[in-house]
């Protein structure tokens, strides 16, 4: 019986999850949205079907463990550096500021200072997932605003990281005094030391080694199974030898895979599986909320809403103008980060597992995400006539530039190359010679490592895969060219690119004249077929024996790659 109420668990979660999901999508709202509505359709606390709610916690466990093991995955140092003056002070000043207030808030309503502790630092830091889609459907992303609001949530992470490792030890048990609290945060401090240690002086070799010999494999099952090995192995070894939550282990084992040279492919490869597990951990939050609580404690959540909304952004706006920063940038940061999402829920989940948290509190934190990720987007679109209404009144701002600083000396045509093969190498010597930057995308790793060597940009990973495709460059690419002639393989990475840049000219090579119409159809704009060009080849040479003239050999090999290209 318990197998059949994992399934329909399963079956019930996913299906409410793609079905309210696409619909927020579609409303050009997160689908974290959709994703707590279906928790809430298939929790117990509306009519009709009830899912396990067990079971989907313990589900849920492994989507945190692998949402923690992306976030290390995608933990670049550099991004918060470039920003560190204004996102390090300004994330530390409004973060404190809004746990501060929550802690009040959660005071008032009755609660004692442990709930409080816990539901100030929810409300405090802002979904990554959730800024990250608002600034890429604005284009904003790559602007010196976007910059700060990245670095910003970068440092909200890490206070979360700290606050996932330090609740429990002071939280975790009989109320300590100011001694014990001391006592409690040293010892977690030795532990956290020495699990950092093991994991980078033992774990930043043997992690490396065996991903290597597993990617020699070429077995694409087996490395994306290698790196859930890693993650979850590496979370749970934490939590029973160190005694520190899993959670941190795994953002530890992301931080170590991620700047190896195996990152960029692990976080490809294990993208499907961690989102998946992250739908279900969404989904098991909605199933804990009761719409009858918030009845009962209205004004908690206008409270929580007005920090969220309110109180948070104020902070941030008044302390980037203070940093130097004009009013439009200040103002696009500020109304970024005016929301809640999945760090929320983990130290939610937290503060339930330590028994602090009372289902009340937990009920206004998904109410409070819900609506401030549904009206996020709506209120970023409307800085633009906010800043164009306030110029029609006088106020204005000096002026500036939001924009990336272009590099001069950036090449003006770039090129990307899958595969490195006969073909590969000859067409990226033929680009170099011509100075056309090319950059190769290859799954041998022995042959990315001879690129680099001799200052060829190489990405090791699959082009199939989005990501790899964004981070070779592909939205600013003039051309793409397929050189291994890997058919379906082919039509897929052609899809993917013309999604991520329709711009992007495609080049195919194709190993059979068959699949010529296939590669056209999904948007490559020239494609070669082996059989065709040699059969090409040896029509022309004939016609060029038997005397005929340049213009009927011309209408010839036209007449031939129309009937190629028609299939």
């Amino acid at each position: 019986m318990h197998d059949v109420d994992l399934i329909l668990t399963l079956t019930a979660g996913l299906t409410a999850a793609l079905i309210l999901g696409f619909i927020t999508q579609q409303l050009r709202l997160s689908p974290i949205v959709g994703y707590l509505l279906a928790g809430i359709a298939v929790g117990p606390h509306t009519p009709g079907f009830a899912a396990d709610a067990s079971i989907a916690q313990q589900l849920a466990e492994v989507g945190v463990i692998l949402l923690m093991f992306g976030v290390g995955l995608n933990f670049h140092i550099r991004e918060l550096l470039e920003v560190r003056s204004v996102a390090i002070p300004g994330a530390l000043v409004a973060s404190s500021i809004a746990t501060v207030l929550g802690m009040g808030a959660a005071h008032l309503q009755g609660h004692d200072w442990a709930t409080g502790i816990v539901f100030g630092s929810a409300i405090s830091v802002a979904s990554t997932v959730v800024l990250i889609r608002v600034l890429s459907d604005n284009r904003d992303l790559h602007t010196r605003s976007g910059h700060i609001a990245v670095g910003w949530v970068v440092v909200e992470d890490l206070l979360t990281v700290a606050a996932l490792v330090v609740l429990p030890a002071i939280l975790g048990g009989a109320p300590l005094g100011v001694q014990g609290v001391a006592i409690a945060l040293g010892t977690a401090a030795l532990k956290i030391a020495a699990l950092v240690a093991v994991i980078l002086l033992a774990g930043g070799r043997l992690i490396p080694w065996v991903m290597e010999h597993v990617a020699a494999t070429r077995s694409r099952e087996l490395f994306t199974l290698a790196v859930l090995v890693i993650a979850l192995g590496i979370a749970v070894g934490s939590a029973k030898l160190f005694g520190v939550s899993m959670a941190l282990g795994a953002f530890l084992a992301g931080t170590i895979v991620g700047r190896s040279e195996f990152g960029l492919r692990a976080a490809s490869e294990a993208l499907p599986m961690r989102d998946a597990f992250a739908v279900l951990f969404f989904v098991s939050v909605g199933m804990l909320f009761n719409p009858a609580t918030i009845l009962t404690s209205p004004w908690l959540l206008a409270a929580t809403l007005a920090i969220v909304l309110l109180a948070k952004p104020l902070t941030i706006w008044v302390v980037v103008i203070l940093l130097g920063y004009p009013r439009p940038i200040a103002t696009s940061v500020a109304v970024s980060l005016a929301q809640i999402g999945e760090f929320s829920f983990i130290l939610a989940a937290l503060g339930r597992q330590l028994g602090v948290l009372p289902e009340a509190a937990i009920n206004t934190l998904v109410a409070a995400a819900m609506v401030s990720i549904t009206l996020n987007p709506l209120l970023y679109r409307l800085i633009g006539p906010f800043e164009h209404w306030l110029a029609r009144f006088g106020v204005t701002t000096a002026a500036y530039d939001d924009a990336d600083e272009l590099d001069d000396s950036a090449p003006s045509h770039r090129a990307i190359v899958v595969g490195y093969g006969p073909v590969g190498q000859t067409v990226t010597q033929l680009l170099l010679d011509n100075e056309i930057v090319p950059t190769v995308i290859e799954l041998n790793l022995d042959t990315v490592r001879r690129l680099q060597a001799f200052d060829v940009r190489a990405i090791y990973g699959d082009a199939t895969r989005p990501e790899i495709l964004v981070e070779a460059g592909v939205k600013g690419a003039d051309n793409l060219i397929l050189t291994s002639g890997a058919g379906r393989v082919d039509e897929e990475i052609v899809r993917r690119a013309k999604e991520l840049n329709p711009d992007v000219t495609i080049l195919a090579r194709s190993q059979y004249v068959r699949d010529l119409p296939k590669l056209h159809n999904a948007g490559a704009e020239d494609v070669f077929s082996a059989e065709g060009e040699v059969a090409l080849a040896f029509a022309v040479r004939i016609l060029e024996r038997l005397g005929a003239t340049g213009e009927q050999i011309d209408r010839e090999r036209a007449r031939v790659e129309a009937t190629f290209r028609n299939g």
